[in-house]
């Protein structure tokens, strides 16, 4: 198997619904090399998804070529469409979620596993660290190239990286700035080598992107300001998601991976 490769920016596919299919194709026909889901029918139609990517060999594209990423979803935050029994042990519940989201996916593996998220606000509970032994078993087996969580704070991912026996290697939170660009959660994984991935970075700030500051940085490089908070995000750390249904958008967010910012730019974006 090749080595796990990073992508510059992550398409996301929560709240689609029946347009799933059709957007995930014009995202990898724009470009996008990553994809994000969950087995959460709630919120994602990860078989959807996998509709789409059954279309990968006619773009001259390989499994190989992407990089897929599911999530492991407590029942608190599902709806009756469930991809395990709620009565068994939450190891076995990963490993149905997980089997189930291989078959949407058409793929024997995943590049990225995610807990959705630890079961309450504050700190990890027992259940947590069922559901992480489960992924770490994941991981080991090769199904799994990288494990991680998402919706986290200081505390919880502090705790996890402190006593798992398998660190964290992704994280992915939502993303504000008058949180500092979730600076504490940030920081930490920088520090600590795992990837931190941002989410409405562009929906959770538009103050931020309608900042006349924002629009002089745009105007001066010829981008859009969305196209400038998506390239700011990348300089401070964040792998970003994208979640635009608008073809133009898709590919305007895929050139901003290669705009380049000043560190005035970067010190002025921060200040708002």
């Amino acid at each position: 198997m090749t080595p796990l490769k990073l992508p510059q920016i992550i398409y996301g596919t929560a709240w689609k619904e029946a347009a799933t299919a059709k957007l995930v194709s014009e995202a990898l026909t724009a470009g996008f090399l990553a994809i994000d889901t969950a087995y959460q029918k709630k919120h994602y139609r990860e078989d959807f998804v996998g509709e789409a990517l059954l279309g990968l060999e006619s773009r001259g594209m390989k499994r190989e070529d992407l990089f897929l990423q599911s999530k492991y979803t407590y029942r608190e935050g599902q709806d009756h469409r469930l991809p395990y029994d709620p009565k068994s042990d939450f190891k076995t519940q990963v490993c149905a979620s997980f089997a189930n989201t291989l078959k949407n996916l058409h793929t024997d593996y995943l590049d990225s596993y995610l807990l959705h998220g630890p079961r309450y606000a504050e700190g990890l509970a027992d259940s947590d660290w069922e559901v992480w032994a489960a992924m770490e078993e994941l991981h080991r087996s090769g199904q799994a190239r990288s494990i991680g969580v998402s919706n986290v704070n200081i505390g919880q991912l502090t705790e996890l990286h402190e006593k798992s026996s398998l660190k964290p290697q992704m994280v992915q939170n939502r993303c504000y700035a008058v949180r500092g660009w979730d600076r504490q959660v940030r920081e930490y994984c920088i520090r600590h080598k795992i990837v931190y991935q941002g989410f409405s970075l562009l929906t959770a700030n538009p103050q931020v992107v309608a900042d006349p500051r924002v629009g002089a940085i745009a105007r001066r490089l010829k981008m859009t300001p969305q196209q400038s908070i998506l390239r700011f995000a990348t300089r401070i750390g964040i792998l970003p998601l994208t979640g635009t249904t608008n073809p133009t958008h898709m590919k305007e967010d895929l050139d901003a991976m290669h705009l380049d910012l000043t560190a005035d730019d970067i010190a002025a974006i921060l200040a708002i």
